[in-house]
Parts: structure tokens; sequence; C-alpha cells
């Protein structure tokens, strides 16, 4: 063998170690749940308002982001479903409560957990069943300046 076929073989290899490398890391990235055996979990709440959550939202508890917002959508009855992608190693209790925050007066909003103490936790795909909606500033506001405040 020449020079020239040793350096080819060597780029051969290369590419295709950078191929292998790169598939294994976009399906680690794009979780594959089959491939990975998925880093999260699927938990729904129902809201009166949702007003300022939007997907890729996060979902918090006492202040660490634990997961985030996939998709929102209404059911029949008009309400607000949110769908949150919550890491596997986080367990909610049945009776704890997700609300509808706002970091800071006019910051991003965001899903806030409030852990409850039950034994019995919410398992993947359950829907949490206390809930507090968005507080909606503008007809506060509005009440306010036109007297309907009492």
């Amino acid at each position: 063998m020449n020079t020239n076929s040793h350096v080819e073989i060597a780029v051969g290899l290369f590419l295709v170690l950078g191929l292998v490398a790169f598939g294994w890391l976009a399906l680690r990235l794009g979780e594959v749940s089959w491939l990975t055996g998925g880093s999260t979990y699927t938990l729904y709440a129902e809201f009166e308002n949702i007003s300022g959550i939007k997907t890729g939202s996060e979902v918090q508890i006492a202040g660490v982001s634990v997961g985030s917002v996939a998709e929102l959508h209404l059911n029949e009855d008009g309400k607000a479903i949110a769908t949150f992608k919550l890491n596997k190693g986080i367990q909610i209790p049945k009776d704890s409560i997700a609300s509808v925050k706002s970091q800071g007066i006019i910051g991003d909003k965001f899903i806030r957990i409030m852990p409850g103490g039950d034994e019995t936790n919410y398992q993947s795909g359950e829907i949490i069943a206390d809930t507090e909606s968005s507080l909606d500033i503008e007809s506060l506001i509005s009440k306010f300046a036109l007297g309907g405040v009492k």
C-alpha cells in the first residue's frame, strides 16, 4: 500500500467516527425515548385563564426549574389545558397546587407547583386537580380606573 491509501483510510475512519458521534448526539439531545429511556414524564393541568404562558415556559418548584410547558390547548369546556414535561426524578404529591406566576412585575410567566403533603404522587398522564389561574392585571387596573373596585 502506498502513502495515499493510508491517508484515505484514516480520513474515511475519521469521517465514519464523526458521523456516528453526530448521530448519537442528535438522538441523545432529541430525547428519543425508546433509545434513551426518556428523562421526562408528562402531567396536565386545567386552568380558567393561562394568559402569558407559552410553549417552553418554565415549570418551577421552590424557584427551581423542574420542567417546561410542552403544549397548550382548550378542552371541550373552553378551559385551558397545559401539558408539562417534568424531570423524571421529581415527584408531585396528589394535593399539590399548580399556579400561573410572573417573574417580577412585568417578567415572563411560569407555572409554579406548590407540593402538598400527600403520600401518593401523580403518575405520568394524570391531571393536576388544584390550580390557580393567571392574575389579569389589565382588568384590575381598568376596574380601579373606572371605579369598579369596592
